[in-house]
């Protein structure tokens, strides 16, 4: 009999792998990104104080209602340009980003785009 892979596992293998080197700082804090099946989230975390600076997600208010006729990636590149116009106002230029273990394709590479487009570094 075969077994199921837990896909969500693996990720968070891949995820804590990744975070052993990196972290984010006052000057440069990281960008955090989570995928749900419908949603996608973004953070920018300062990692010696543990604090959020800025988050965004496709349940803010400011996009909900751009979203209707857009797909899951139109909306992460949304999500992506509004998390950085939101770091840009909190005076964050540059940023170490954190894919969370995903891949760096689709929805996740959509909001890394979209932060560079609105001016964020990384």
């Amino acid at each position: 009999m075969f077994s199921k892979i837990d896909k969500n596992a693996v990720r968070k293998v891949r995820h804590h792998r990744q975070r052993r080197d990196l972290n984010g700082t006052c000057e440069r804090p990281r960008l955090n990104v989570y995928r749900s099946t419908n949603h996608i989230y973004a953070q920018v975390i300062d990692d010696t104080t543990g604090n959020t600076l800025v988050a965004a997600s496709t349940l803010d208010a400011e996009i909900k209602g751009e979203l209707n006729d857009k797909t899951k990636t139109e909306a992460s590149k949304l999500v992506g340009k509004l998390v950085g116009q939101r770091a840009l106002e909190k005076g964050v230029k540059k940023v170490v980003f954190d894919r969370g273990g995903y891949l760096y394709t689709g929805r996740v590479a959509a909001v890394a785009e979209g932060a560079r487009e609105a001016g964020l570094d990384f």
